[in-house]
């Protein structure tokens, strides 16, 4: 856990005969390395710890959480806000879950309350991934450490956010590209041996037609329900089936979003505190996973 340093003077004694500077009594807060957050219009982050009961807290005014989340192009966001921060000790055992939150504040015994304004330095950096068994890492496909493009399909989203890398409405996560679940892509399934793993096959039964457009018992945009032998499968795994029928788009992706919001205070000056500037943490809040949902241009 990060640690937030605290430093307490004692005061000097000082007789005829001699004279003491004092000792230093170090006092170290463990307050862990996420917070939390709430408000409407004013904006309040903060960490509550028990044993002994004390409490961090940052506010910015007119301010909303949402906007914290207003990543650019390049999926990441930083701002700089003037605010409050509060540092509290309470005689109470435990403190109350709403303690921040609520509209009308719970009964505590505050022992201490520091205040002084600071800069809150946000950072908010967005995480998208497309959950389909593959390692954003190991969809660089040609090397040059750029997943960017890396576009297998030509679909226009790259393929660690493409849920089917291939463009062949086979999900990857439904082509067993790691069947031990070890990371090792090596084993990935690959139906008709031509040493391209199914997930990034557009013909996986090397057939000649495009697994696509096997859709010879429903045109519904999935091959894996269109089956003319059941004791084989589904016609795009099956190729004595080489029947045509196009599809017509892909079909819809859902990408999952992971938002990451750090804050750094600077100008930090409380009577105790020894540390600019001063790192608060990641906020932990349900906003920071979401998910967008996309459908391919057809090509």
């Amino acid at each position: 856990m990060r640690k937030l340093l605290f430093i307490v003077l004692s005061i000097s004694l000082i007789t005829n005969n001699s004279c003491d500077d004092g000792d230093i009594i170090t006092i170290d807060l463990e307050f862990g390395e996420t917070f939390l957050a709430c408000g409407e219009s004013d904006l309040v982050l903060y960490k509550i710890k028990e044993d002994p009961s004390e409490t961090l807290s940052i506010l910015i005014s007119d301010y909303t959480l949402e906007e914290m989340f207003a990543v650019g192009d390049n999926k990441t966001f930083t701002d700089q806000k003037s605010a409050t921060l509060y540092y509290r000790t309470y005689s109470d055992a435990s403190l109350p879950n709403d303690l921040f939150c609520s509209a009308i504040p719970p009964q505590v015994n505050i022992t201490l309350d520091e205040s002084d304004t600071c800069t809150a330095n946000i950072t908010t950096t967005l995480m998208e991934d497309d959950n389909d068994g593959v390692l954003a890492i190991s969809e660089d496909i040609n090397g040059n450490g750029n997943l960017e493009d890396d576009d297998t399909d030509g679909d226009g989203l790259p393929n660690y956010i493409d849920v089917d890398d291939d463009g062949d409405n086979i999900f990857t996560a439904n082509e067993n590209p790691d069947p031990n679940g070890d990371g090792d892509y090596s084993d990935a399934q690959d139906s008709d041996l031509d040493g391209i793993p199914d997930y990034l096959d557009s013909d996986d039964d090397g057939d000649g037609i495009l697994t696509r457009d096997e859709e010879n018992a429903s045109q519904d945009n999935n091959p894996a329900n269109d089956i003319t032998n059941p004791e084989i499968g589904a016609d795009f795994l099956n190729p004595d089936v080489a029947n045509t029928v196009p599809a017509t788009s892909y079909r819809q992706h859902t990408i999952l979003q992971t938002y990451s919001v750090v804050i750094q205070l600077s100008g930090v000056s409380l009577t105790f505190l020894s540390q600019d500037p001063l790192e608060f943490g990641v906020l932990q809040n349900s906003l920071t996973s979401s998910s967008r949902s996309i459908t391919p241009v057809f090509n």
